[in-house]
C-alpha cells in the first residue's frame, strides 16, 4: 500500500462542465479554487474554461494561484481550453486522467455530472486496490452527493464492497471546510481541521 504524499502542495480538482449548472455551485465553485489559492495550493484540473472547471480555475489564477490544466485535444473546442493558465494538451481522457492523478497530492470532488462520476468512481477504485492514499474530499452542498454515497452502502450491505471502503473519502458542506478536510489527511496538518461531515 502506498503511503500518501508527505506534504499537501497539490489538488486535483473533478467537477461539472456544464455552463447550465445552478450559479450557486459556479459560484461555490471559484470559491474552492480562490480557497486553494490562499492557502499556497496548487489547482490540478481538466483544463476547460467552461461550467464549474472553468469558473474554479479562473478563480484561482485571479488569486494568485498556480493552476495547471490537462486537456485531450478534442475537447479543447468544446470546453475552451483556458489560456490564462498552463494547460497541457494530451491525446486520450486516459492520459488527462493519469497526469491529473501523478501532478495531484489530494483531490476534491465538487458538483458534475456523468464525467465527474466516472472519473471519481475511478479514483475510490483505486483507492479500494490500494494504488493510493491520497485524501479525497467531497464538497457536497445541500447533500449533493449523498445518493452516491447511499449506492456505495448499498453495495456494502449486500457483501459487494468490503465496510472499510466507506471510510475511503471525506465530505463537507461547506466550501471553507474544504482545505481543512485536505489538510486533515495529512500526518502534522490535523490540528487546524474541524471534524469534517460525514453525509451518509
Amino acid at each position: 500500500m502506498r503511503r500518501p504524499p508527505e506534504r499537501l502542495e497539490s489538488v486535483c480538482v473533478f467537477c461539472g462542465s456544464s455552463d447550465d449548472a445552478d450559479p450557486a455551485l459556479l459560484l461555490d465553485a471559484a470559491g474552492v479554487g480562490r480557497e486553494l489559492a490562499q492557502a499556497g495550493l496548487k489547482l490540478v484540473y481538466g483544463g476547460g474554461g467552461v461550467g464549474l472547471m472553468g469558473a474554479c480555475a479562473r478563480a484561482a489564477h485571479e488569486a494568485g494561484g498556480a493552476v495547471l490544466g490537462v486537456i485531450p485535444d478534442f475537447l479543447t473546442a468544446r470546453e475552451g481550453a483556458l489560456d490564462l493558465v498552463e494547460t497541457l494538451v494530451v491525446t486520450s481522457m486516459h492520459e488527462r486522467k493519469q497526469i491529473m492523478f501523478d501532478r495531484s497530492d489530494a483531490f476534491v470532488v465538487l458538483p458534475g455530472g456523468i464525467g465527474t462520476l466516472e472519473e471519481v468512481v475511478e479514483l475510490l477504485s483505486w483507492r479500494r486496490l490500494d494504488i493510493h492514499r491520497k485524501p479525497v474530499v467531497f464538497y457536497s452542498p445541500q447533500g449533493f452527493w449523498t445518493p452516491l454515497f447511499q449506492l456505495f452502502q448499498h453495495t456494502v450491505d449486500h457483501r459487494l464492497t468490503p465496510v472499510e471502503f466507506m471510510d475511503a473519502w471525506t465530505a463537507v458542506d461547506s466550501v471553507e471546510g474544504v482545505v481543512p478536510a485536505l489538510r486533515a489527511g495529512f500526518t502534522g496538518e490535523t490540528d487546524t481541521a474541524p471534524a469534517a461531515l460525514r453525509l451518509t
